[in-house]
C-alpha cells in the first residue's frame, strides 16, 4: 500500500533534509580535520614567526637607503635598491660563481655517488665497513671540513695534495690563491657525495631483482642492462637528489668563508656571502637587504619549477605502473 499524498515527503522537504545532513556531515569533517591539525599550529607559528617575519623586514629594509656608518642617512628610496642590485656588475659576477659552483658540485657528486653506489650494491668481503667509512664526510660539520681541506690538504708546503702529486712533477702549488672557487667546489664535493650516493643507494636497493635476472636471461650485457634498467628507475631518486642539493649549496657560506673568504677579489664570492660582504663589511643594509630578496625569489622560482618536475615524474611512473 502507497502512503497518503498528505504523508510523502514533498521534493523541498527531501532536499532541505539534505543539505541538513550534508551541512552536520561537513561540520564533522571540519572538526575532524581541526582536531589532526591542532597539533602542528604551533609548529606553524613558530615557523612563521622564525621564517615570514624577518623576510617581511627584509623587504622593508630593502627600501631604504642606510647605511651603518652614516647616523641620520636612513631614508625611503622605493625600488631604487633593486634598479642598483641589477646594475651591479659585481653581482652578477657573483652570481655566475653561484651558478657554476651549485652545477659543478651537484654534477661531480651525482656521478661519484653514482659509482660508490654501483660498487656498494654488490656483496663483498668488508662491505658495511666500507659504507661507514664513505658516509662519515657528510657526518663532518662543514667548518671543520672546509678547515680540513685548507690547513691539511691545500697547504702549499705541508698540504696532503702536493705531497701526493709531487713525483709527477706538482710543486708548492698554492691550490686557493689560484685556484679559489675549484678548491671550495672540491671540498664541498667530498662532503656531498656521500648524500647522493645513499640516496641512490635506496634507489638501487628498491630495484626488483627479477627485472634483472630476467634481462640477464635474454642476453643483455652488464651495460646494456645499466642503461635501459637500472638508471631509468634511477631517474626519480637522481633528480631529488639534484634539487636537494642545489636547494642546500645555495646557501652555501661557511665553506667560502673559512677557506677563501671570497678572494681573491670576488673570484670564489658567491650570492649569500657576497650579500653578507655588503651588509656587515659595507654596512650597506638597504643594497644587502635588495640582494637577498632577488636571490629568495629567484630561489623560489627555480626550485619550484625543478620540485614540480619531480612530482611529475613521480605521479608520471604511478600511473603507468
Amino acid at each position: 500500500m502507497t502512503a497518503p499524498a498528505a504523508q510523502r515527503p514533498t521534493p523541498d522537504t527531501t532536499e532541505r533534509i539534505r543539505s541538513l545532513r550534508d551541512s552536520k556531515e561537513e561540520r564533522v569533517s571540519r572538526a575532524e580535520g581541526w582536531r589532526r591539525r591542532g597539533p602542528l599550529l604551533p609548529a606553524l607559528i613558530f615557523t612563521i614567526v622564525v621564517t615570514q617575519v624577518p623576510f617581511l623586514f627584509t623587504l622593508y629594509y630593502s627600501t631604504q637607503s642606510w647605511n651603518l656608518v652614516r647616523p641620520g642617512s636612513r631614508r625611503f628610496v622605493g625600488l631604487q635598491n633593486y634598479v642598483d642590485v641589477f646594475q651591479d656588475s659585481q653581482f652578477w659576477q657573483v652570481a655566475i660563481n653561484t651558478v657554476v659552483l651549485i652545477v659543478g658540485t651537484v654534477l661531480v657528486s651525482v656521478i661519484l655517488g653514482l659509482m660508490l653506489a654501483l660498487l656498494l650494491d654488490r656483496a663483498f668481503l668488508g662491505r658495511g665497513i666500507a659504507r661507514t667509512l664513505l658516509i662519515t664526510p657528510f657526518l663532518v660539520t662543514p667548518v671543520a671540513a672546509a678547515l680540513v681541506w685548507k690547513t691539511a690538504m691545500f697547504d702549499p708546503v705541508f698540504g696532503i695534495v702536493n705531497f701526493v702529486l709531487s713525483p709527477f712533477g706538482v710543486g708548492e702549488v698554492d691550490w686557493i690563491s689560484r685556484f679559489p672557487l675549484p678548491a671550495v667546489m672540491i671540498a664541498l664535493i667530498w662532503q656531498w657525495t656521500p648524500f647522493m650516493m645513499l640516496l641512490i643507494l635506496a634507489g638501487l636497493q628498491s630495484m626488483p631483482r627479477d627485472i634483472l635476472e630476467a634481462g640477464r636471461v635474454d642476453g643483455a650485457g652488464a651495460f646494456a642492462l645499466f642503461r635501459e634498467l637500472t638508471l631509468p628507475h634511477l631517474r626519480r631518486f637522481i633528480e631529488l637528489g639534484t634539487v636537494l642539493g642545489a636547494i642546500y649549496l645555495v646557501n652555501t657560506f661557511d665553506a667560502i668563508y673559512m677557506m677563501t673568504q671570497g678572494g681573491p677579489g670576488t673570484a670564489s664570492a658567491n650570492l649569500p656571502f657576497y650579500i653578507y660582504q655588503r651588509a656587515f663589511l659595507g654596512f650597506d643594509i638597504g643594497q644587502a637587504a635588495a640582494m637577498g630578496v632577488v636571490v629568495v625569489v629567484g630561489t623560489i622560482v627555480v626550485a619550484t619549477f625543478a620540485l614540480r618536475l619531480i612530482f611529475t615524474s613521480f605521479t608520471g611512473r604511478e600511473e603507468a605502473a
